[in-house]
């Protein structure tokens, strides 16, 4: 398969790159994650004036347009450089699902805040007992006169404090693990009737656990469309797991390239450790598990762009599987081969680890993509999209 980036996001990724490099350094990026809100404001600003934020929202609507494919290369950046601001919350999450389940007035109104990076939302969406089970919902949603309440609690909410509203998914009728029933809700995160307990995910990613209390919100579209919202889930789900995945071929990227330097520096008995035959195998099988990855991470950004196209729903399966597992394995290895200096908080080598181990999580483990994949082989499941349930 052949990916070229075209011309425009050719500079995009380079400017990003350089932006990231004059102002994520590992050193800076410490600075950050301790700091008040856990992530960089003056970073973000730099990324709306880059057009970074505008990416997947038509222009109409003022952003740049565009897909999935066009935020892998943006993708690939953050992870190498361990970034921690909200894009996969707001930009890809976020704005996906308002994008699809969204009325026009509603897209109207909030897509141009988010283009230019002035509003930012998350995705509310996982539960404490969903255990990777895309739709269990527990949350439920009723309506007085012509409001909407919400009751439930969300867990792993990235990003949920910084964000000015959640979009979150609500049961409005039906059991927890059906297809029928759901909607999507636009949530003031400063409401009352909303509680959140805050906390950093084990890579530094701020997120928060959230509490509903008979809070109100704003249905996104319209009741008597209610397949639109499954729709927009799915897509959410699916661009979301295509994101995760560059990001891990950028944190693999990082861990590859600071494990090559450190074997080819690092003297032991009068020659560098890189000398090794052992290393040097080390080293190769790690390079062949990036080749992989990077090559099925282009097939997760294919299949979301192109859902119709056939064995799309098993490509996005099949890379976050392969992703996963050979992320995890080369940034374990590059970790043993640095030695004691790999699991310093000072060495950015460990942090490549923590960085994939929450992103295989996200959207389903390696492990659960694995029995996903044999459920469709078993049932003939080879071309659209369906989300299933494990509970």
């Amino acid at each position: 398969m052949n990916f070229e980036l075209n011309e425009d996001q050719r500079q995009l990724n380079e400017s990003i790159l350089r932006m990231l490099k004059d102002n994520y350094r590992f050193d800076q990026r410490r600075q950050i994650v301790v700091s008040e809100p856990g992530w960089s404001p003056k970073t973000w600003r730099l990324l709306s004036q880059l057009g970074v934020t505008g990416i997947g929202i038509p222009e109409v609507w003022g952003g740049l347009g565009g897909g999935v494919s066009d935020l892998m290369p943006v993708m690939q950046a953050f992870g190498n450089a361990l970034s921690v601001e909200p894009l996969l919350a707001s930009v890809v999450l976020g704005t996906t699902a308002l994008r699809e389940a969204g009325s026009d007035l509603q897209r109207k109104i909030i897509l141009p805040t988010l283009a230019d990076g002035s509003v930012r939302v998350a995705w509310a969406h996982d539960e404490l007992d969903s255990r990777h089970a895309n739709l269990w919902v527990q949350t439920t949603a009723r309506q007085i006169d012509d409001l909407w309440h919400l009751t439930g609690i969300k867990s792993l909410v990235i990003h949920a404090e910084s964000a000015h509203y959640l979009i979150v998914t609500a049961r409005l009728y039906g059991k927890a693990n059906e297809p029928e029933g759901l909607g999507l809700f636009l949530v003031n995160s400063k409401i009352s009737n909303l509680r959140k307990r805050c906390y950093q995910l084990v890579d530094d990613t701020p997120a928060a656990d959230v509490y509903f209390s008979d809070t109100a919100a704003e249905l996104l579209g319209s009741f008597e469309r209610k397949g639109e919202a499954f729709s927009a889930i799915r897509q959410t789900l699916a661009a979301g797991t295509a994101a995760a995945c560059a990001d891990m071929i950028g944190c693999m990227e990082g861990a590859f390239e600071l494990t090559k330097d450190y074997v080819n520096t690092r003297i032991q008995f009068n020659r560098t450790i890189g000398e090794n035959q052992s290393v040097r195998h080390r080293i190769a099988e790690m390079a062949v598990a990036l080749e992989m990855a990077r090559s099925m991470a282009i097939a997760a950004v294919v299949a979301v762009d192109d859902q119709t196209s056939p064995g799309a729903e098993n490509d996005l399966l099949r890379a976050k599987f392969v992703v996963g597992r050979n992320a995890i394995s080369l940034c374990e290895n590059a970790i043993q081969l640095h030695g004691g200096i790999g699991m310093t908080e000072d060495y950015a080598v460990g942090h490549y680890l923590r960085r994939v181990q929450v992103l295989d999580q996200l959207f389903g483990d390696y492990q659960t993509q694995n029995k996903r994949l044999a459920s469709n082989f078993a049932y003939g499941v080879t071309s659209s999209f369906s989300i299933e349930n494990e509970n």
